[in-house]
């Protein structure tokens, strides 16, 4: 076998990178700005995640400027007071309780947009979601990478994209896959935060995989 093997101590890792990943949120971020070589770092991991076609329709917008981020902050409460108005009982009081976003408090956002192409894309020609997709592998490098930096990372989308294009002087047609908050934190949580707060409960893996044909999933204990 040619080209570079990893060892099972390095696949190990790995896991253990994916499964202490957290979305981090709140005012639970330091002010003190991350070094420039961790930022590459996270950005390098972005553009190696793969793409359809090898399209790479990814773009980033870096935002520390405290007056962009309280507009965009605005934004977000604005999307969130419609957002808590679908919920009802005890959801709805949880709901209002949970800090959703750190915009101001994290030192760094990222906005992360899709580019999309003026010519055919080899394989997405009948899927045309797949560019988007394609977005969101390159969110994930970023968050497993900052995870690995341990840098915390959030993932705020209740954002109104158009808002956000205006603040930020991005085209029209581009799009608003993700808005990302990141800085350091002094603890990352042993379990995510929405399955601590018992806001959901994470699915068995055996209620998600069907073999050959999709059958009606097992229920769970």
């Amino acid at each position: 076998m040619k080209g570079r093997r990893f060892s099972p101590q390095e696949a190990s890792l790995l896991q253990e990178i994916i499964l202490n990943r957290r979305d981090v949120r709140g005012n639970r971020f330091h002010p003190d700005p991350l070094p420039q070589t961790a930022i590459q770092s996270i950005l390098e991991a972005a553009v190696h995640a793969p793409s359809v076609g090898f399209s790479q329709p990814w773009e980033f917008v870096l935002v520390t400027d405290t007056a962009r981020r309280r507009a965009i902050r605005d934004s977000f409460q604005q999307e969130n007071s419609k957002a808590a108005d679908l919920f009802a009982g005890e959801r709805a009081e949880l709901y209002q309780r949970m800090k959703l976003e750190g915009i101001v408090e994290a030192p760094l956002n990222i906005a992360v947009f899709y580019r999309p192409s003026t010519a055919p894309v080899l394989g997405q020609t009948s899927m045309d979601e797949v560019g988007r997709y394609s977005v969101v592998c390159a969110i994930q490098n970023m968050w497993l990478m900052a995870r690995s930096l341990n840098i915390g990372m959030g993932w705020v989308s209740i954002l109104d994209p158009a808002a956000i294009r205006g603040i930020l002087q991005v085209p029209k047609d581009r799009e608003l896959v993700g808005y990302l908050c990141l800085g350091y934190v002094d603890e990352f949580y042993d379990a995510p935060e929405l399955e601590r707060l018992q806001w959901e409960r994470r699915r068995a893996l055996q209620t998600l995989v069907h073999n050959e044909t999709y059958q009606p999933p097992q229920q769970e204990n």
